[in-house]
């Protein structure tokens, strides 16, 4: 059996060292979980030891520096994050060290905030700081949510389980996102392509087509019809720049009302309140917010904490209003429900199951049921839009389209009718 020198992480969080005898690496890793501390580092005695490792590791070079530098100040995707926080969690519930798979980590990694974040995270982690405190310093990386549970994860001496829930949150999270982008991107699409069309059959075919008639009818009566699409496109060609100018102005408008605290409010109401697209934004802040508040409690963050995080990151003004006055009600010691059944914005399904839980003492628990229901909601409500409003595109795409031919379409049978006398 060999010496080995250690840096680990008490209950507490707190840095402790020492040096204990094993017969590999491996074998000392497993002693000091067993005793209920957390490496951080583990190195064979008279190498260097992990003095020596430390000190390699806090020697940053120039590149490195930079790296960590621009991380600071830069956004990742939240796909990069779930793939990061997936694969510390593998590396670490196989009982890898911290910081060697930290290390590992930043070497794969080929985003470059990313990965700057992640060297400077090992270097934080080498010089002493806890993992907790390395991810404070890169707010716009790391959050609120996933700051907090790590802390937790760390002072209950249970980093690699809550990983894994943090890697499950985010996964579940990401599925949930792009369901939802997907199905504002469908309808989107096709009204951008509606309006192409239309653009492009008013300013280019139109006009051709007006000259045919004026040749060849010789002044003739135009159908009624055909009288209003050539006096639109007549209009389109002079007054483009002020359908622009329209188009412009309700943007700025928006966005100033966006900004706005009064304005955010009445939009995120109104959003709530849209047909086909309002059910699916409720039933998807319902399930971030069950699934946020539920992961919180259930890794040990203290349930007012977690209700400020789970608050800042619900993404509706009203839902996050409805969340404080939850909170509020907790702080006085009442319970939970009422306030959820006050915002008249939760279905009683939730109040329900989220009475039961408080009941019998099962809340992260029966939130986290909650949001995989709300999930399967999202799934169907997103499906059941798709295949309504499919048809419905299809139908007005062609009935513009139709109207357009048909108008171009009738002054051509007097013009047959011309060519046959």
């Amino acid at each position: 059996m060999a010496n080995f020198e250690y840096i680990a992480l008490d209950a507490k969080g707190e840095e402790t060292t020492g040096t204990l005898k094993a017969n590999d690496e491996a074998d000392a890793i497993n002693q000091l979980r067993k005793s209920g501390l957390y490496p951080t580092q583990v190195a064979p005695a008279g190498r260097g030891g992990v003095s020596g490792s430390a000190k390699r590791k806090v020697k940053k070079s120039s590149k490195s520096k930079a790296a960590a530098k621009s991380a600071k100040g830069g956004k990742v995707k939240g796909k990069v994050l779930m793939i990061f926080t997936r694969q510390l969690a593998t590396l670490v519930d196989a009982g890898l060290p911290l910081l060697r798979g930290l290390t590992v980590l930043a070497k794969q990694e080929k985003n470059r905030n990313m990965a700057g974040a992640i060297n400077h995270l090992a270097d934080a982690v080498a010089g002493g700081s806890t993992f907790s405190e390395g991810l404070g310093q890169h707010p716009k990386i790391f959050d609120k949510l996933y700051v907090n549970m790590v802390k937790a994860g760390e002072l209950g001496g249970v980093l690699e389980l809550v990983l894994n829930r943090l890697a499950e949150y985010q996964e579940k999270a990401e599925k949930l996102k792009n369901k939802i982008v997907a199905a504002m991107v469908y309808p989107i699409v096709v009204i951008v392509i509606a309006i192409g069309i239309l653009v492009f059959l008013m300013m280019v075919i139109v006009p051709k087509f007006e000259q045919i008639f004026a040749e060849m009818l010789n002044g003739a009566k135009l159908p009624a019809l055909t009288r209003y699409v050539i006096g639109f496109s007549r209009w389109m060609q002079d007054y483009w720049w002020l359908v622009l100018g329209i188009f412009t102005i309700l943007y700025i408008c928006w966005k100033l009302i966006a900004a706005s605290k009064g304005g955010r409010k009445a939009l995120d109401r109104l959003a709530l309140r849209i047909p086909l697209f309002g059910p699916i934004q409720l039933k998807s802040a319902i399930s971030r917010f069950t699934r946020t508040l539920g992961t919180l409690v259930t890794s040990g963050v203290p349930i007012l904490q977690a209700l400020n995080i789970t608050r800042d990151t619900a993404g509706n003004v009203i839902v996050a209003d409805a969340i404080d006055n939850v909170h509020a009600a907790v702080r006085e010691g009442d319970s939970v429900v009422a306030p959820l059944e006050a915002s008249k914005i939760f279905p009683p399904m939730v109040i329900s199951m989220v009475d039961v839980g408080e009941e019998t003492g099962q809340l992260p628990d029966m939130l986290l049921k909650v949001a995989d229901v709300y999930d399967d909601e999202v799934d169907n409500a997103v499906d059941g839009m798709t295949s309504l409003i499919e048809p419905i595109m299809i139908v007005v795409l062609a009935l513009i389209v139709g109207t357009i031919v048909i108008a171009l379409f009738l002054p051509m049978i007097e013009i047959i009718k011309q060519m046959n006398q």
